[in-house]
């Protein structure tokens, strides 16, 4: 592997969807995500990191070093025992050996944070662990996302659907066809901000250069293997990456955020496609230590 990241990061995702539903939300009928006050379309941190998961998945198949621990039909607890076997142990004799090995918590942690590729970039929760009195059951991950919000109020628009198979024998007899709905937002421009944590990636989950070049690469292609008639058409437009010059960085995040400024036309009352925005980099009002690139 190469070397661990020296320098601080922000960076701006922007992201579009066009007729679809990107993230609904379970408790709304699977609506999607609104702020009810103000409006704006919400797609969670979460979201977005299951289609970063997906993304290095796929490429790498479970290459080592670039396992994934959160992924469907994989009990969490199985990843974890890679672990004890790794040591030579099992749930039952940890705590003894763990009276014999005082390192046996960094050694777990060193060992997960090694072959798991999401727990190297955002941390986890292993559950296995903490059970077990271990001190290395929650992982602090370098990378961290904010919601995404959308540039604009939205609305979800009800679309009602119809199929000419009949569910069942009892079914056809009364009727030539089923009736469905589904939710859509006709267009979106959505905003998502991050971090990137030098000081973390040293001090905790060792995530290198490379595992960095592969989250712009996961962050840029996420949508491109998970196309679906629900989500609609979506597409990252545009990565915005802030390098600062050292670990600890060059200025407040927020001063980077503010210098993005998205803007919808003047003339464009409802918004239908990326072109009807237009995006500035304030370049006045970042140090000039801080490196500054974009990607697409």
């Amino acid at each position: 592997m190469s070397e661990i990241i020296k320098n601080r990061y922000e960076f701006v995702i922007l992201f579009d969807v066009e007729n679809g539903n990107p993230n609904g939300d379970p408790d709304a009928g699977n609506l999607p995500r609104i702020d009810p006050e103000s409006g704006y379309g919400i797609v969670t941190d979460v979201c977005i990191k299951r289609k970063i998961r997906n993304y290095v998945e796929a490429v790498k198949e479970e290459e080592e070093g670039y396992k994934i621990y959160i992924k469907e039909d994989v009990p969490l607890n199985r990843s974890d025992n890679t672990a004890y076997e790794y040591l030579k142990t099992n749930e039952k004799e940890i705590k003894e050996l763990k009276k014999k090995d005082p390192d046996v918590d960094k050694k777990i942690r060193d060992f997960m944070c090694g072959n798991f590729f999401d727990i190297r970039t955002f941390g986890a929760v292993m559950t296995t662990f903490v059970k077990a009195a271990l001190n290395c059951g929650q992982v602090r991950g370098p990378v961290q996302l904010g919601f995404a919000r959308s540039i604009d109020p939205v609305v979800s628009q009800e679309v009602t659907i119809t199929r000419v198979a009949i569910t069942t024998e009892k079914d056809a007899e009364n009727k030539s066809t089923e009736m469905g709905r589904k939710n859509i937002i006709p267009y979106a421009l959505y905003r998502m901000e991050g971090y990137i944590s030098a000081n973390l990636a040293r001090k905790v989950t060792g995530f290198t250069e490379d595992d960095l070049e592969l989250l712009w690469e996961a962050i840029i292609n996420m949508f491109e293997i998970d196309h679906s008639a629900a989500r609609g058409k979506m597409a990252v437009r545009e990565l915005i990456i802030f390098k600062h010059s050292k670990e600890f960085g060059d200025c407040p995040a927020y001063k980077l955020f503010d210098a993005v400024e998205v803007r919808k036309h003047e003339d464009v009352i409802y918004p239908r496609k990326y072109q009807d925005y237009s995006v500035e980099i304030h370049e006045d009002q970042i140090p000039e230590t801080v490196e500054i690139s974009r990607k697409i």
